[in-house]
């Protein structure tokens, strides 16, 4: 028989009721579709959704508390790009009611999953078209004063079991996986935004396919000044991105691309030469936005390490 297992949740699909087949039956279908399309999906593919006994399941419409007409409650919400909702990432999510009417029966569903425990799903908006899907998320806490509900993520089967947080403690757990969607939306934000910028291309080699490509920080994530700003990033097929990384290649502040004279003297094949040493005195292909172009103080720092390395 089979069974869907979800933090808190162990059914079989004949023992369960309608509303949670669905809400763990999509579970899975998301769970099939990252591992096709990576965590963020399409907004077409999300709005044609899947079958489930021959009933047709949409998981995304544009109203952002959506419920399938098959279902009494929802089954998800969503923060569009640029949302003037303002909805937000902290310790938890601040999700805004629909309107103004903490009646509207939008917000009367969202307070019975609350009131259930039952989970569903929360989708982001990275760029137009393009969301960061987090499943399961619940309803915590509804709060009239700001016309938001709490909502916290528990996403139990993605953390690993070396992981320093007693799970077992729902509280802790949530926040712990909280925190780890926070800092995934926030490295998705940065690939896409710097995808868009570079035309979906490799900034060194031009290569257009975007399942191979990275968003590469010139100065890392780790030091005060990486943050997360396309001014600070480069497109980069993922060779290219891991030469960057390796200080193999590098490109100075007048947006030369300049291979390291060991890897120019070496002699081993064809992708070498040709992934590698041709590169040598090209020109970085820049965003067609020149207040998209890298910043010229962070090139400097980045191109003092290389000749140091060199």
């Amino acid at each position: 028989m089979h069974k869907l297992t979800w933090p808190g949740i162990c059914y079989s699909l004949t023992s369960m009721d309608f509303d949670l087949q669905v809400r763990l039956t999509a579970f899975d279908w998301l769970f099939e579709q990252t591992r096709i399309h990576g965590d963020v999906l399409p907004r077409k593919l999300l709005e044609t959704g899947y079958f489930l006994n021959q009933n047709r399941i949409p998981l995304l419409a544009p109203q952002g508390i959506f419920k399938p007409k098959i279902l009494d409650l929802p089954l998800s919400i969503t923060t569009v790009p640029n949302s003037p909702y303002h909805d937000s990432f902290r310790e938890y999510v601040m999700y805004k009611y629909r309107g103004t009417d903490a009646a509207h029966r939008d917000n009367v569903g969202l307070r019975r999953l609350m009131e259930l425990k039952r989970p569903l799903i929360y989708f982001f908006g990275i760029t137009p078209g393009q969301y960061l899907a987090t499943w399961p998320v619940y309803v915590v806490d509804d709060d009239l004063s700001s016309l938001s509900f709490r909502i916290e993520v528990d996403e139990t089967a993605s953390l690993s079991e070396k992981s320093p947080v007693t799970i077992e403690n729902p509280e802790i757990r949530r926040a712990y996986v909280t925190a780890s969607v926070r800092q995934r939306l926030h490295q998705r934000l940065f690939r896409e935004r710097v995808l868009d910028a570079y035309q979906s291309r490799c900034s060194f080699c031009n290569l257009r396919h975007r399942e191979l490509l990275d968003a590469a920080h010139i100065l890392p994530d780790s030091e005060p000044e990486g943050d997360p700003m396309i001014q600070n990033g480069l497109a980069l097929c993922k060779l290219h991105h891991a030469a960057l990384d390796s200080y193999m290649i590098c490109v100075s502040p007048d947006h030369i691309i300049h291979v390291r004279q060991d890897i120019l003297e070496e002699q081993d094949g064809p992708m070498l030469q040709h992934g590698l040493k041709e590169l040598n005195e090209g020109r970085l292909l820049l965003p067609t936005q020149k207040r998209h172009w890298p910043f010229p103080e962070f090139l400097e720092r980045r191109w003092a390490r290389f000749r140091k390395a060199s």
